[in-house]
Order: structure tokens, then sequence, then C-alpha cells
């Protein structure tokens, strides 16, 4: 029976559609044209215009600092939060588990207005503080419905049987509980940091003077033509960084896979 060639078709189409405009960003970064429009030669100029260019990479840092410090508070405050809504069933939770889901579905537009009038009414000058309070305010939402998701097949019972054996509460979340939540807590952490440290349009809202983030940086040098090709060059450092990311991950699940099988 002849196969039906469609599926491949419309694979290799969607991977084309999808990968293509990567791949033309990436070889327009070597690019002697200013513009992109046609190739010119190839040239190394544009990575050393990066490399020198120190608003870029204080506006990274930048965002580094604000993604690391809302991915902590919001694993600190989701954990709890999803842990309060799996132990108690009253009203108060629903109205809770209102309140942490509307981030999730109100469009970030409205949410960044709201942040900034709110800032504004008590008062609050906007700068880094106040981005890092709005990803935070976001990021708790993701963390508690990971954990909340990774509390539904925990066994309570593990928890009695520590408690059974001596254990007060806090070593039994400490000993039993939290380790059997870490992977979910993870999770949660690393989708919030990646949140973070992507989103523009809250940013946009409540970032002050002096306080850019990368993404305002990569927009405001959108306006100005010559530096087309440092996006470029930037945005093809970050993704060297995310494949070289991905596969070290690949690289250590293969190694301790191994380790795993031969101790079972």
């Amino acid at each position: 029976m002849k196969r039906n060639p469609f599926p491949l078709v419309m694979l290799v189409l969607v991977l084309t559609f999808l990968y293509l405009p990567i791949a033309v960003l990436a070889t327009n970064s070597f690019n002697l044209s200013r513009f992109g429009g046609t190739w010119e030669g190839f040239t190394f100029k544009w990575y050393g215009q990066l490399i020198n260019d120190s608003q870029v990479w204080s506006a990274f840092g930048n965002s580094l600092c604000i993604a690391a410090g809302a991915t902590l508070a919001s694993c600190l405050f989701g954990t709890t939060a999803a842990l309060a809504l799996h132990k108690w069933n009253s009203r108060l939770q629903n109205v809770h588990y209102g309140l942490i889901y509307t981030p999730l579905v109100i469009p970030e537009i409205l949410m960044g207005i709201s942040l900034l009038l709110t800032f504004t009414a008590i008062g609050m000058d906007c700068g880094l503080h106040t981005i890092l309070l709005a990803h935070t305010t976001f990021c708790v939402s993701y963390v508690t419905m990971t954990v909340l998701a990774r509390l539904q097949d925990f066994d309570d019972s593990l928890i009695e049987a520590a408690r059974d054996l001596g254990a007060n509460a806090w070593i039994s979340f400490l000993r039993v509980q939290f380790p059997l939540l870490l992977p979910g807590i993870i999770s949660g952490g690393l989708l919030a940091f990646t949140l973070s440290i992507d989103d523009f349009v809250i940013t946009f809202f409540v970032a002050g003077p002096g306080s850019s983030t990368l993404p305002l940086k990569v927009y405001s040098m959108i306006k100005h033509s010559p530096k087309l090709p440092v996006i470029n060059c930037l945005s093809t450092v970050m993704l060297l960084l995310t494949f070289m990311l991905v596969l070290a991950s690949r690289a250590f699940q293969n190694i301790k896979q191994p380790k795993t099988l031969r101790g079972a």
C-alpha cells in the first residue's frame, strides 16, 4: 500500500514556517548590509558593536536580576498558595483561587495599566522595584497552578505516616512533602523565569527612567535603523545559549538515566 505523502509535506511546511525566519535572522547577523535586504558580504562587525554596547548588557543584567527575583518570590508565594488551596476547602479559598487564576486570563495590557494606576495611587515611583513587583504578581499564578497540579497526585497518607513516626509538621514537610513537590516547584520556577525575562507589555507600563529591561531595549533599538543588525546578533546569541542549555539538559539526563537503571 502506497503511503500518503501529505503528512510529511505538511510537517516540512510547518517546520519551514517556524524555523526559516530564525535562519534568516541568524544569517543577517553576519551580513555586511545594514538592512539585510541584499547580501553584501560576511562580517563580524555587528557582533563587535554588540559586545561594546554597554546599554544592551546593562538592560540584560536588569532582566536577569528581575527574573531571578520574581522567580524566587513567585516560587515561595506560589508554593504556599498551592498548599493552602490543596489543604483547605472553603468559600474563602474559592475567592483565593479566583484571585490566583485571574492574572492568567486577563489581557496583559489591562494588567499593566491597572498596576501602573495602583503604583501611581500609592505614590510609588516606577523603577526596577515596580517591575519586580509586577512580574511577581503574574508569575505567582503560574507557579501556583503548576504546584497545585503536582499536589493533585500527592498521597497525603505519607504525611500522616511521618507524623505517626514522630515528625512534627515542619519536619514532615521538609523531608517528605517538599522533595516530592520539588519537580513541580522547579517547573513552575522555570516557567516564571521565562515569562519574566521575556515580558514586554506589562514592563512597558511599570518601568521608570533608567530601568530598561532587554525587551524594552530591543524595542527602542528597532526604532533606529543603525541598530537593526545588532538586534540580529543579540537574537542569535540568545538562540545559541538556549540551544546549549537544552543540549546540556539532555546530556545530563542521558548520564543520569543509566545510573538510575543500575540502581534499580
